[in-house]
């Protein structure tokens, strides 16, 4: 095996005994690398050795961290000990290392995970206080650990709730590393740490040194009221629709919004996936109608001022006769997001699962404009799906689409 060298601020992890285990901080502190490197040379010490890898939501292995325990496995010149399949890592002693999403459990399913060893919450800022209250007790066996890495958001998140309040369990090290801690710091990324601290003052924090996200002033949106009311399954869905709001040009840096909201049987509003991406037009029909079959949905909600026809025109070359409801903005961006940020308030919209980037975007949406970079491509679909779900909220003479008798939003 090749010798690894331990950082120092990361020392206390390796050394002393703890149920949990923390490491917290800005981009490029290593965190990730050294809970990595704890759980390979664990493995070859520990015959049998069995973990799990944790993240809120995982659409795909992709998201994991299976590739950076793999690149672990090579650069320790462990790959004899280890066997790393499409899904999972066998560990020597025929152990396992496997990678899930806490959205995916029940409190019965997760039982299976009572005989692991370690679990490792990656990202954990997004880990949610019902996930940590059914993994915490579920991790079980004679000495196992709980793990947790993030980068630090809101002092309201559950793991810094739990790690970082007056009262963190007694059995606890948790650490604080930054970029200035990581020997191996790479050119590339102190580039561009160099560059946000010219360019992005306001996030350089945040981003570099671990601190919580600012807030941005007389946003309508904040990141406790829609972690407060978040959900891990939503309920019989009465209605489902999906927004799409395409960026102007390919070229630009703006995602193309796509978005899927539902009415549950409980009158509420739920976001229930973002599948916004870049791409050419027929990238983004395809995404759309994807999203739409996926979730059985009622129809795709456009907005028409920009665009509108090539957009109709667009989602119909791929899926010819999809129902599409067409509406018209006739206020700015902020205006039409206020009723819908007035519905969250109220507690009754919640998101199914974690959608970092969407409320990113929400939280900066402010009564004077977006105060973001480019343009608010994920919100502004929210908002078009949530206000056709919602039509007492509607305001002028509803729009009929060209094929379906269909009433459109408020802003139609």
């Amino acid at each position: 095996m090749t010798q690894h060298i331990v950082p120092e601020v990361f020392k206390p992890l390796w050394k002393e005994k703890a149920r949990y285990r923390g490491a917290y901080g800005g981009r490029g502190s290593g965190k990730s690398h050294n809970f990595a490197t704890m759980l390979v040379i664990r493995a070859v010490s520990q015959k049998g050795f069995r973990a799990i890898c944790v993240r809120e939501v995982q659409r795909s292995l992709k998201e994991s961290a299976l590739r950076l325990v793999s690149d672990t496995i090579d650069r320790l010149n462990l790959g004899g000990e280890f066997s790393v399949q499409t899904n999972q890592i066998k560990t020597p002693g025929d152990g396992l290392i496997s990678f899930t999403g806490m959205q995916d459990h029940t409190a019965e399913s997760i039982k299976s995970l009572e005989n692991i060893h370690v679990a490792w919450v990656e990202e954990a800022s997004n880990l949610s206080a019902r996930s940590l209250e059914l993994l915490r007790p579920t991790i079980r066996a004679d000495g196992s650990e709980i793990w947790f890495s993030w980068n630090p958001r809101n002092e309201t998140d559950a793991v810094d709730q739990f790690l970082r309040s007056e009262n963190i369990p007694e059995n606890s090290i948790v650490v604080k590393s930054n970029y200035d801690s990581n020997q191996f710091f790479p050119s590339e990324l102190e580039e561009e740490r160099l560059f946000d601290k010219k360019h992005n003052v306001e996030r350089y924090s945040h981003i570099w040194d671990g601190e919580y996200e600012p807030r941005v002033k007389g946003a309508i949106w904040d990141r406790a009221t829609i972690h407060a009311h978040r959900r891990s399954d939503p309920p019989e869905m009465n209605r489902i629709v999906v927004a799409v709001d395409p960026a102007v040009s390919e070229e630009g840096g703006d995602e193309h919004g796509i978005i899927v909201c539902g009415i549950g049987e409980d009158n509420r509003g739920y976001v229930l996936d973002d599948l916004s991406r870049h791409g050419s037009p027929k990238q983004w029909a395809e995404q759309t109608i994807a999203a739409y079959d996926k979730w059985s949905a009622d129809a795709i909600v456009i907005e028409i001022n920009q665009g509108g026809d090539m957009v109709r025109h667009t989602l119909e070359s791929v899926r010819p006769g999809i129902r599409i409801i067409e509406v018209r903005a006739t206020k700015g961006k902020h205006v039409r997001a206020e009723p819908i940020s007035a519905l969250y308030q109220l507690g009754r919209v919640s998101h199914v699962g974690t959608f970092d980037k969407l409320e990113t975007q929400m939280c900066q949406v402010t009564s004077a404009g977006y105060q973001g970079d480019g343009s608010p491509d994920r919100v502004d679909a929210m908002v078009w799906a949530m206000t056709e779900l919602f039509p007492k909220l509607n305001r002028q003479k509803p729009k009929v689409d060209h094929r379906e008798n269909v009433s459109a939003s408020w802003m139609g």
